[in-house]
């Protein structure tokens, strides 16, 4: 039986919803391995859930994560929003962000899943990053939704903020139509939103956060303000001051370019928030994107990067160009279906729809419907396609045989054509499939033969510009 493929982006099961996900690679009883710690998107109709749960994955094989089960549970009986995990010496330190956020408190365990227990009342705020220096000193950063961000030394007990230590805007904040505030520290440019995650990266302070964009970015598609962002400033010291890096991540999809290089997004953009990890001596950043038609259904995502530094000093992180060898700028990697699967998702495994990085054209609002049932052969179908959608997917690996068919499965019986293209939605046609209205599963041969990596996109192809459709897996043989 033909298997589906797993570990890909989102690199958690499709029917996993864990968002605001921060990646740490600790090592347990001999055995390094990444364990990812977030909100929980359970409650399904407002953000995250009263509990959160921990994944993991050994650092040599990123496609195969572990369910560690539920770390720690709401004592306030409200929902818990962005944590962060920490470790000193032999406890890791979980900081919870009860109560959506505005109560942290921090529990404790020997192990990297938990439980966490004791929890203790911290003065700590909205989604908390804390960092565990080289010296063993910790520096808690937090912040957002318009209101200042906050950078404090905690004391021994990783709950106390040590006296003196306390620094507020140590970068400008955006401005927000549903919190307004205007205390002197907006930016238009690269301002604060949420997010704080400190690292420490080749001997640099390095704050990762979620940027909130309110001026244009034409070249990716943002005309309206956007904190679909992970952005990065930089400094020497943890207190700053911090100097700005970049953006490392944005959820909006593949970016179509125009003749001016004005950019298209095909992935509906929402909040994001995540970090960066150095995985097995390759580096990675962590964030989220959107499911279904609000933003209570996020999932897990990964992409490499580069990171490196520049004879002056400067610090690059993102997709990194590089000139003779030397970088010289940086910009948004970009959001793929591949994930941690580097050479390609294997055609020949069966694909779901729910892997898709492109959803473009729809005369209704296209998405990935969330699913929540837990099983292996879960497909997350596409609904609400009309004519004229295409559904892309980057990457598929090929292997050096090519394939002879690809065979497309809706969910329902529908008449329609599909256009199967080759490395651009308006690409070369490797493939038609016509379906008659009495299948929901055609299989075509291809009228070429591929081999390698390569983008795939689908368009669907209608008489009836209203009829919708739901597109669930594919595959190649």
């Amino acid at each position: 039986m033909k298997e589906y493929i797993k570990g890909a982006n989102p690199y958690m099961p499709l029917w996993e919803h864990v968002p605001d996900g921060e990646p740490r690679v600790f090592e347990y009883n001999g055995e390094k391995r990444v364990y990812v710690y977030g909100s929980h998107d359970s409650c399904k109709t407002e953000y995250c859930g009263y509990e959160y749960v921990v994944w993991s994955a050994p650092v040599d094989d990123l496609t195969d994560w572990k369910y560690h089960g539920v770390s720690y549970r709401a004592v306030n009986d409200s929902r818990l929003f962005a944590p962060d995990v920490v470790r000193k010496g032999d406890t890791f330190y979980l900081y919870a962000a009860e109560k959506c956020g505005s109560l942290v408190l921090v529990a404790s365990s020997k192990t990297p899943w938990g439980p966490f227990e004791k929890p203790v009342e911290t003065k700590l705020g909205f989604d908390p990053g804390v960092l565990v220096d080289d010296d063993g000193r910790v520096y808690a950063f937090w912040g957002g939704c318009a209101a200042p961000c906050y950078i404090a030394e905690l004391e021994d007990d990783m709950a106390t903020i040590k006296e003196g230590t306390l620094v507020e805007n140590p970068m400008g904040h955006s401005s927000c139509p549903w919190n307004p505030v205007d205390d002197g520290h907006i930016s238009l440019k690269d301002a604060f939103f949420e997010a704080s995650s400190p690292r420490k990266v080749l001997g640099k302070y390095v704050y990762i956060y979620s940027k909130r964009y309110e001026i244009p970015v034409p070249e990716l598609g943002v005309f309206e303000p956007n904190n679909g962002f992970l952005s990065y400033k930089v400094s020497d010291t943890p207190f700053g001051p911090y100097e700005d890096g970049g953006d490392i991540s944005f959820n909006g999809g593949e970016i179509l370019k125009d003749s001016d290089g004005c950019g298209t997004m095909t992935y509906r953009w929402g909040n994001n928030h995540g970090s960066i990890m150095e995985v097995n001596g390759k580096w990675y950043v962590f964030y989220h994107r959107q499911t279904g038609t609000n933003e209570f259904s996020r999932q897990a995502m990964l992409e490499p990067i580069d990171v490196a530094m520049g004879k002056d000093g400067r610090l690059y992180i993102g997709d990194v160009r590089y000139l003779s060898g030397e970088p010289v700028s940086s910009r948004p990697v970009e959001m793929t279906s591949q994930g941690p699967h580097i050479n390609g998702l294997d055609a020949y495994k069966w694909i779901s729809a729910g892997y898709a990085c492109h959803i473009l054209g729809s005369r209704k609002f296209a998405n990935i419907r969330p699913e929540y049932e837990q099983r292996d052969d879960l497909s997350t179908p596409i609904v609400d396609i009309t004519s004229g959608t295409t559904v892309g997917f980057r990457y598929l690996q090929f292997g050096s045989n090519s394939p002879k068919t690809v065979t497309v499965v809706l969910e329902e019986a529908a008449s329609l054509k599909i256009k199967v293209r080759l490395d651009a939605y308006n690409g070369r046609i490797i493939s038609e499939l016509d379906f008659n209205g009495d299948s929901k599963e055609v299989t075509e041969i291809l009228n070429t033969g591929i081999i390698g990596k390569h983008a795939v996109y689908f368009e669907f192809v209608s008489e009836n510009r209203e009829e919708s459709y739901i597109f669930d897996r594919f595959t190649f043989d």
